[in-house]
């Protein structure tokens, strides 16, 4: 790389808004660029809970064991992102993102092809490591080219990941559970791999050429923390925040791990037929981030944690007794609300901690794909002793978790250059 001269004026006042506020004006191309990369990351990766009737059937498999499975997927990239995410706040790597997705691509092929219990687990460790390489870098793009709208920028981030979340069953569905040859289909989906490969490098292309404005950080003060706050409170808020993200995602792990075998037990329905049911379901998720992405930019965070968290308990508490039609209902309508939450948590949680968005971002997405390991595993377990219907009975209380949200501060805004 050719030696980076002393910037302009006007262009060392870029710089300037570029640290303290990401970027003056929204790019709004890399936006969109990491958030089709996303759609196609979570399609792929939600291929693995798509396939658990397929997988059960072929392999002989209990609920526990798919537990683990989902266990093994996203512990490993639970344990890896913060790492990752600290790592790069001190060296930056612009290609890490297309790197990170050839471990995706290698992990869905094993994924096709394997005849043991053991396989599948490392099959699924890989695509885990994929994620822990991509949500943490994907994240500091979307925080470079906000603009200012960091909200906005990370709910069109997470946009296109929920959208490939809900495709995933649909593609199942389709392509993969009316065969008898199922579990060898999921390689075809390696493809999606080398499509975000490809604009990985793009986005990469772009990260280098604004590598100046991270060395412009040794001249521009970063603040620890947020104004106002001291250290304590600052501490106590990311354990708030961390035990919402344990809310969330713990009743998240019974919807997406079990939500089809919920259906199929209580109502009869086939495998396809509950796969179109998640399928709704996961589409609310992607609506409900857009939502709570601008909402938050719009009307402040806290308040959006509020409602998501808290707002969605009266329709997890009568999902259980529901019938199919308001089942339908319920679930899109707790899909939505529970979905607006992330992004302002997310963005919330960096703004507490400027200097540390890397850090931040891998911490929050670990814990969120840890959680619903965990979640998986533990609710599989109990599942095998009692019944899916007692599992979805219990989960439906983890949302009165969101009451903590009163003991959140109030973020003063952040100062505007320019």
């Amino acid at each position: 790389m050719s030696r980076i001269t002393t910037p302009a004026p006007e262009i060392a006042h870029a710089d300037r808004d570029t640290i303290k506020g990401p970027i003056q004006r929204t790019v709004f191309s890399v936006l969109f660029a990491i958030s089709f990369s996303h759609l196609l990351n979570d399609t792929m990766q939600s291929l693995i809970p798509s396939t658990y009737p397929l997988l059960k059937k072929s392999l002989n498999l209990n609920f526990s064991q798919l537990g683990l499975v989902t266990f093994c997927f996203q512990l490993t990239a639970s344990l890896l992102q913060p790492f990752v995410g600290m790592y790069t706040d001190k060296r930056p790597k612009p290609f890490s993102l297309a790197a990170g997705m050839c471990f995706t691509l290698v992990g869905l092929i094993l994924l096709s092809r394997a005849g043991e219990f053991v396989v599948v687990l490392v099959a699924v460790a890989l695509v885990g490591i994929g994620s822990a390489v991509f949500h943490p870098e994907a994240s500091r793009l979307a925080w470079m080219a906000s603009g200012g709208r960091r909200g906005m920028a990370q709910s069109v981030f997470q946009l296109g990941g929920n959208a490939g979340s809900s495709l995933g069953p649909l593609l199942a569905a389709e392509l993969i559970a009316p065969y008898a040859n199922g579990q060898s289909r999921i390689a075809w989906f390696a493809l999606f791999a080398l499509l975000a490969i490809a604009v990985l490098v793009r986005t990469g292309v772009w990260y280098r050429h604004n590598l100046n404005k991270r060395r412009a950080k040794e001249l521009i003060p970063q603040p620890a923390l947020a104004p106002g706050l001291s250290p304590t409170r600052v501490v106590i808020a990311l354990s708030i925040l961390l035990v919402l993200i344990f809310s969330k995602y713990f009743y998240l792990a019974s919807m997406s791990s079990y939500y089809t075998f919920f259906l199929m037990d209580k109502f009869h329905l086939s495998v396809g037929a509950s796969q179109m049911f998640l399928f709704l379901f996961l589409f609310a998720i992607a609506a409900g981030t857009l939502i709570g992405g601008h909402a938050g930019d719009r009307f402040g965070r806290k308040y959006v944690i509020w409602f998501s968290i808290l707002g969605v308990t009266p329709f997890t508490l009568l999902l259980p007794y529901a019938n199919l039609f308001w089942t339908a209902v319920l679930s899109f309508c707790i899909g939505v609300i529970l979905a607006s939450a992330f992004s302002a948590i997310l963005v919330y949680a960096q703004e507490l901690v400027p200097g540390k968005i890397g850090l931040i971002s891998g911490l929050f997405f670990g814990l969120a794909f840890g959680m619903g390991g965990i979640g998986a595993a533990v609710l599989g377990r109990l599942a095998d002793k009692t019944s899916i219907q007692y599992v979805f009975h219990l989960c439906s209380f983890l949302p009165l978790l969101g009451l903590l949200t009163g003991f959140l501060p109030s973020l003063k805004p952040a100062p505007r250059h320019g």
